[in-house]
């Protein structure tokens, strides 16, 4: 099974413009995102992005590069593009805002292909660490059913604790798609739980398609905010 890492990376976000170049313990973020994304061993990296000044900081660290459309509403939609242009079977979205990344996460969101040879989509999930997270918009959570698939995600706290303490599933924003469900996805209609949500993963689900979900001790730090970047620099100062 061939498989590629692709990170989407694009200047123009809402609440931190140009994030993917902001510094990050002297060098820029993009460049922690490529290493750990290296490290995971698993094949070629590459950056799929619209901006040349991404693409020049992307290529300092030997990773490839696909130049996109800047009119693009995911990273998912993102990468469908770079995908066309690289040989492999399955591809793994790396978020360019997620500088701490364990690569043993990104090592396990593939292996649910390997038991699955039709399985179009895995992710991953880790139990609610934070109670008062159940009920912050900015946590997802999932519920999976018996066999290990995304039933619905949510900002919303789902299980409901309507009675006791619900057992739940912090959603871990990494992706891997089979190569040609990638190419199918833009294709897809988005849906209203989607846009109620503001959830691209939930497209899918309304589809019809599987979503895999491996459950761990994954510890995922995203960067959407300046004081996410504080957040980040001091972890990277401890570690």
């Amino acid at each position: 099974m061939k498989i590629a890492i692709g990170i989407p990376a694009r200047m123009g976000s809402t609440r931190f413009p140009g994030k993917p170049l902001a510094q990050l313990a002297g060098r820029p973020m993009i460049e922690h995102v490529i290493e750990k994304a290296q490290a995971a061993d698993l094949g070629p990296v590459f950056v799929a992005t619209d901006d040349r000044r991404i693409a020049d900081a992307a290529r300092a660290t030997g990773a490839m590069v696909c130049m996109t459309s800047p009119d693009h509403a995911s990273g998912s939609d993102r990468l469908a593009e770079a995908v066309r242009e690289i040989d492999c079977d399955v591809v793994i979205n790396v978020q360019g805002d997620e500088p701490l990344i364990d690569p043993a996460a990104i090592r396990a969101v593939v292996e649910p292909f390997t038991a699955d040879p039709y399985l179009p989509m895995a992710t991953l999930a880790h139990p609610l660490r934070n109670p008062d997270d159940l009920f912050d918009a900015n946590v997802v959570k999932l519920i999976t059913n018996a066999k290990g698939r995304a039933m619905y995600f949510s900002r919303a706290a789902i299980p409901f604790p309507r009675s006791g303490s619900p057992n739940a599933m912090q959603h871990v924003g990494l992706y891997a798609y089979r190569r040609e469900f990638l190419l199918i996805y833009p294709t897809l209609s988005p849906c209203e739980a989607e846009q109620t949500e503001q959830l691209e993963q939930l497209r899918v689900l309304h589809h019809g398609y599987d979503i895999a979900v491996t459950v761990g001790d994954f510890h995922c730090i995203g960067v959407d905010t300046p004081a996410d970047l504080a957040r980040a620099e001091k972890l990277l100062a401890g570690s």
